[in-house]
């Protein structure tokens, strides 16, 4: 898993497991790591990771089909 690669970085749980959900239905194989540290008031956020080969596609979907307004 060292080689895989972010594709979407957010401090918002939710919105870390729509882009996987997303990603997922089209047949890529996203994976959300946790990177909060409670210890530091919640410091980090949650990134979702694909393959490198998925990488163009993944980005490709989460610019044309996913808005957070």
């Amino acid at each position: 898993m060292n080689s895989w690669q972010n594709v979407y970085h957010t401090e918002n749980e939710y919105r870390a497991k729509i882009v996987r959900d997303i990603l997922d239905e089209s047949g890529l194989s996203p994976v959300i790591l946790n990177k909060k540290d409670r210890s530091l008031n919640n410091f980090g956020g949650f990134d979702v990771v694909v393959k490198p080969e998925e990488v163009m596609e993944a980005l490709k979907i989460i610019e044309d089909e996913i808005h957070f307004e």
